[in-house]
């Protein structure tokens, strides 16, 4: 069995997780990023997609979250999302909605960098839809 560390993904409007887990996957600003007990220690940005959480006993949660910034030491995994909500809770009109905000945002922008930054945040939100809502 793995060893544990404690885990806390927090969001502005509550405390979504905070126990002793064996494992997290987190959507990091470089990729996908798998979190384990005594992990080298890191602070990173995390970009929106899914947060998968693997409890001691074996469970896994998903939680949807939309940016933040995570701080990973050798015993404990702190993750501040800008919005998080579990993944059984995802509201699909807001997930549309940020998505058609998103393709606004990509026609709007004034120049390269902007159009760069919206096109990337575009193409995330696509990917998670994919991820949460079944073909």
């Amino acid at each position: 069995m793995a060893e544990s560390f404690k885990f806390e993904l927090v969001s502005p409007e509550r405390l979504l997780v905070s126990e002793d887990i064996e494992s997290v996957i987190i959507p990091g600003a470089d990729g996908e990023m798998t979190v384990m007990a005594k992990h080298a220690p890191v602070m990173s940005t995390v970009q929106p997609g899914v947060v998968t959480v693997k409890t001691a006993a074996g469970k896994a949660d998903r939680y949807v979250v939309f940016g933040g910034f995570v701080d990973i030491l050798p015993d404990v995994c702190t993750l501040l999302a800008e919005s998080a909500t579990h993944v059984d809770d995802i509201d699909r009109e807001d997930l549309a909605r940020r998505i058609q905000e998103a393709r606004e945002d990509v026609a709007d922008a004034k120049d390269d960098e902007m159009r760069a930054n919206a096109e990337s945040y575009l193409a995330q939100l696509t990917t998670l839809e994919g991820a949460i809502i079944p073909a």
